[in-house]
């Protein structure tokens, strides 16, 4: 049986999907007009949305019930 390779995450979720979006914009905006730079732009976009729907599931400060 293979096992899985577990790792800790030293950067947090949020962190990691803002530093894909900001690099995915820095090289979609030093390409051409095109495909590629329109998926770039996409994925992008995605990275925001994914952040700010993991911070509304999971809001700072929210206490559990008792």
């Amino acid at each position: 049986m293979l096992k899985r390779r577990r790792f800790k995450q030293v950067i947090s979720l949020q962190d990691r999907l803002a530093l894909f979006a900001e690099n995915a914009r820095e090289k979609a905006f030093s390409l051409p007009p095109g495909n590629e730079r329109n998926d770039l732009l996409r994925k992008a976009r995605q990275a925001d949305t994914a952040s700010h729907l993991d911070n509304w599931i999971d809001p700072p400060g929210l206490q559990p019930p008792k």
